[in-house]
């Protein structure tokens, strides 16, 4: 074990260093190498240093440089050096983290990690949280807790009786809401289409002065950090506007949530502690590695009912915080360990100025393309950047070549009806320089593509 173990390091150690400087797209010989890994099942086993030697061999070449400093697809931030190590120590442990009794080490420095950021983020001390897989699971969540309590109110138990005869809840959402919320409603059983949709500004901010009022057992989704313009829907107005109706109030902040602790960001998010619940990834910029959401509900107990189990074998024990308890899983992996790990390496004062440096570079990439003469779409106000190259099938063309040129990697999106690259700046590795380096590719691949 200790040799395997010492391989593994050598090989990630190598990938880590030489990601830096490689193309951050794997080359089309490297995609086409993995045809390696396609045998039939062996009848024996192989050795296992021959195994992971393999892997390396195989794998390492035809991975996206999704740690690396240049790659500004998707909202992905890399691995903090304290957050991976972290993650290989917690899989050595190989806890099952879902009681405080079997898993007490886990459970508690989980529990530190959410009372953490309960204090980053400014909520209220007392919430119940998760630490789920991602920002789809988180919002499953969160949104779990918010129909129990929304039918509550109403006398319907929804976890015994189910949706059938229950009373309607009405759900209103921006009509830019991400994809991850549409699919934890549909899960839920709240639809993906009987939604309210509240028309947006040219931000893709949800226009505060058309909501609708609340009628019966009502959630609202806000998004803090739209996908396309880093914008934020107006919270502070929209929790004016439902105050006293009984709505529950959701925020959707997978990347976004994480202004509240960039002085330069904070008032963006002005009035969050006003909502009920909240989601956002670890994941994304607090840089941990995948696959680590976290969901938080004002109302423990209403979180706790949504994802209540019990069984004869499994332990009782009320006095103590058990993961299982807040989560969709019984059986889990303790991801809260990596975020306490990240947050514990980076502090406060860390944290702020990883967020508040990645926004500056995103500015730095609109008035660098701007200045160009290239059409910036929106208002750089967090880590998102839009840009177009001219019409649709030159923004294509430039999208393309960029992410073959392997300098940098950048993702498309059509937005508002407007083909666009999108620049997600999320990386705790990204330097000042790396972003100049992406710049000029960027103008000297748009130069040359005609």
């Amino acid at each position: 074990m200790s040799a395997l173990l010492q391989l593994a390091a050598r090989h990630a150690t190598r990938y880590l260093d030489e990601i830096v400087d490689r193309a951050v797209a794997p080359t089309p010989e490297a995609v086409a190498a993995l045809s390696a890994f396609d045998e039939a099942m062996p009848t024996q086993g192989h050795d296992a240093a021959a195994t992971i030697d393999l892997l390396d061999r195989v794998g390492s070449p035809a991975t996206m440089g999704m740690p690396g400093p240049r790659y500004f697809g998707f909202v992905i931030g890399g691995a903090l050096p304290a957050s991976l190590a972290a993650n290989w120590l917690v899989g050595a442990w190989d806890q099952n983290s879902a009681y405080d009794n079997m898993t007490p080490s886990t459970a508690r420095v989980e529990a530190v990690a959410l009372r953490w950021m309960l204090d980053l983020l400014g909520l209220p001390p007392d919430c119940g949280g998760a630490f789920v897989t991602g920002a789809t699971v988180a919002n499953f969540t969160a949104l779990a807790a918010a129909r129990h309590a929304v039918l509550k109110r109403v006398g319907w138990n929804v976890e015994a009786d189910g949706l059938f005869g229950a009373p309607p809840i009405t759900v209103v959402v921006g009509n830019e809401v991400h994809a991850s919320v549409i699919k934890a409603l549909g899960m839920l059983g709240l639809g993906r289409t009987r939604l309210v949709r509240v028309p947006v500004d040219g931000q893709g901010r949800m226009r505060a002065d058309l909501l609708p009022p609340a009628s019966g057992p009502t959630i609202v989704c806000v998004q803090i950090g739209n996908v396309n313009t880093g914008a934020f829907d107006p919270l502070s107005a929209i929790a004016e506007h439902y105050a006293g109706s009984g709505a529950w109030l959701h925020v959707d902040g997978a990347f976004g949530l994480w202004a509240a602790v960039a002085p330069t960001r904070a008032a963006w998010v002005t009035g969050l502690a006003r909502a009920d619940s909240w989601a956002t990834d670890a994941h994304k910029w607090l840089n941990v590695p995948y696959d680590s959401g976290v969901a938080i509900v004002r109302d423990p107990h209403a979180l706790r009912a949504a994802m209540a189990i019990t069984a004869e074998y499994l332990p009782a024990d009320s006095e103590r915080r058990n993961p299982c308890e807040y989560t969709p899983e019984l059986s889990r992996r303790a991801r809260g360990v990596e975020v306490w790990a990240a947050l514990r390496s980076l502090g406060r004062d860390g944290l702020a100025e990883l967020i508040e440096r990645n926004c500056r570079q995103a500015r730095r990439f609109g008035e660098a393309l701007a200045a160009a003469g290239h059409a910036v779409l929106n208002e750089v106000v967090l880590n998102q950047v839009l840009v177009a190259f001219g019409d649709a099938a030159k923004t294509q063309r430039v999208m393309t070549a960029l992410q073959a040129e392997g300098t940098c990697w950048c993702s498309g999106t059509v937005w508002q009806g407007k083909t666009a690259m999108r620049i997600s700046v999320s990386s705790w590795a990204t330097t000042d320089e790396d972003v100049e380096r992406s710049v000029a590719a960027m103008l000297r691949v748009a130069n040359q593509v005609g």
